[in-house]
């Protein structure tokens, strides 16, 4: 999981895949953190992927870097804990202007279940799961 988180953050922005009814919907993000052994995500409780997770919470995140890619594949769980989100935003600051832990719209999930996939041209693939 470790080294999952690592590539997400190297990469900067990965690619986060919902289900808004039978339309799959994919959009850009950049948190990935680890927080109690549990690799986590987060977003805003009033965004469209919110409520899309809420509807069905199995994701796949996708990102690329150097000429390898990890796909991601999980189920996402809310973890309504204060602690849980003041970590997140601890581990990136630069969201504190546009979130706070108390908010009542900051929200942070982490995977489980979750399937990864190391790829590139170059070697065969590489799963994890955690």
């Amino acid at each position: 999981m470790e080294r999952v988180a690592a590539f997400l953050k190297e990469a900067g922005a990965y690619y986060l895949a919902t289900a808004d009814g039978d339309q799959p919907r994919v959009r850009p993000f950049g948190t990935a953190h680890i927080f109690e052994g549990k690799l986590y995500i987060q977003t805003g409780k009033v965004k469209d992927v919110s409520k899309q997770i809420h509807a069905n919470p199995k994701v796949e995140i996708c990102a690329f870097k150097d000429g390898d890619w990890l796909r991601v594949a999980g189920t996402l769980v809310e973890d309504d804990r204060v602690e849980a989100r003041q970590s997140m935003l601890d581990a990136y600051p630069s969201l504190q202007n546009m979130y706070s832990a108390d908010d009542g719209n900051t929200e942070v999930f982490y995977l489980k279940d979750a399937t990864a996939t190391f790829s590139s041209f170059t070697k065969a693939p590489e799963v994890v799961t955690f």
